[in-house]
């Protein structure tokens, strides 16, 4: 009836129980049979299962108990695998699973899933060794609960607001110590398995961060460069600037014409020179007017910019603002730009054209004397 109270339960006693009925059936093993018997692997010594040996009435409970276990965990294999490859086919996070999708038109069974699960399953069966096939399985099974148990922690650690987990005991450091143990279990039962199934995983991963799933329900290391960047900018608030570790940290301000094209693009490729890629780069443009009039103008104008940065290999970060006026634009954007400690200390603009026929030199000058009162340096680039 509540399943947040009864799934926790359930779990911890089963949990309990197999762990129970496993130490008990070491302490009983090694209380009733030699040394030397249990490390027959094979039984070549007694010519049978030595656990058959000492069932009761008869040796047939252990060997018809262990067929049907082995059958009724295959059939269920057999009916949750396909289910769950058709649901990974669904989501559209791995792009060549899209034949899993389909059904039987008589039956809504996955078909397609289902041979695959029965044809992996008779590889198994044909390779007829179970020390060759059980570390493969295992690897994977634990690199399963190690990924679940990596992301509780991350969400944990990160606080996200769907992360709710209602369990009374649980911590974070539960978690993270499930993660440690399957790793550590994974390389002490086959170090090269483990190399090769978490390089599977690698690969999966970059395949569809590569294609781009077409549904996103974030991730952890999206969290964990948030917190990292976080922690870094206030890093950089608390500690003075120390002269040593001072570099231009540019603001550049770009004119766009009737067309959103820049006017001077060879103001971006001197500034990517400058940079070489290093340090804070900001490339902004205003434009005159309303922002709710002027806002898909503004998006336009971005997307413009931006491609003319690329062009220019500028890595950094583009903004188009509106303003009743360009001078007004550009005094909000010299004062509040940036974020934090990370912020730009250089003004860098081109000379005004034409300034004898213009008042394009008034701009010119405001702009120097606002840069100047927030002590920045200014860069002037003509030609």
């Amino acid at each position: 009836k509540d399943a947040q109270k009864s799934i926790p339960i359930g779990t911890i006693a089963a949990q309990l129980t197999t762990t129970f009925i496993y130490f008990t059936c070491v302490l009983f093993f090694g209380g009733t049979i030699s040394g030397f018997l249990l490390r027959d692997q094979f039984g070549d010594s007694t010519g049978d299962l030595t656990v058959s040996l000492l069932a009761f009435p008869t040796k047939w409970i252990i060997l018809i108990g262990a067929l049907l276990s082995t059958v009724g965990a295959g059939l269920q294999t057999l009916t949750g695998a396909p289910r769950l490859l058709q649901a990974i086919a669904n989501d559209n996070l791995i792009p060549f699973l899209k034949i899993f999708k389909k059904v039987s038109p008589w039956n809504s069974e996955p078909t397609f899933a289902l041979i695959l699960t029965a044809l992996l399953a008779e590889v198994g069966v044909l390779i007829a060794s179970l020390d060759l096939v059980a570390p493969i399985l295992s690897m994977f099974y634990l690199m399963c609960y190690m990924f679940v148990n990596a992301a509780c922690t991350l969400q944990s650690l990160l606080k996200s607001p769907s992360w709710r987990p209602r369990f009374r005991f649980y911590h974070w450091s539960t978690s993270l110590l499930g993660a440690i143990l399957c790793i550590v279990i994974m390389f002490m039962t086959s170090w090269y398995y483990a190399l090769v199934a978490l390089a599977i995983a690698l690969i999966i991963y970059k395949y569809i961060e590569y294609r781009g799933a077409e549904k996103e329900w974030g991730d952890g290391v999206t969290g964990l460069s948030m917190e990292a960047a976080l922690y870094s900018l206030l890093r950089l608030e608390e500690r003075p600037l120390h002269t040593k570790n001072w570099r231009p940290q540019l603001l550049v301000l770009v004119r766009m014409d009737g067309n959103l094209i820049p006017t001077h693009t060879k103001l971006l490729s001197f500034a990517s020179q400058l940079k070489a890629g290093k340090g804070l780069t900001l490339v902004v443009s205003i434009l005159e007017g309303d922002f709710t009039e002027k806002m898909a103008e503004c998006i336009a104008a971005k997307q413009s910019l931006k491609r003319f940065s690329d062009d220019n290999k500028i890595h950094g970060f583009i903004k188009v603002i509106a303003a009743s006026s360009s001078m007004d634009g550009i005094s909000y954007v010299v004062q509040s730009a940036g974020l934090g400690g990370m912020t730009h200390n250089t003004v860098m603009l081109s000379w005004p054209g034409r300034w004898r026929r213009t008042n394009s030199w008034k701009n010119f000058i405001k702009t120097v004397r606002v840069a100047t009162s927030r002590e920045l340096a200014v860069l002037v680039a003509k030609g």
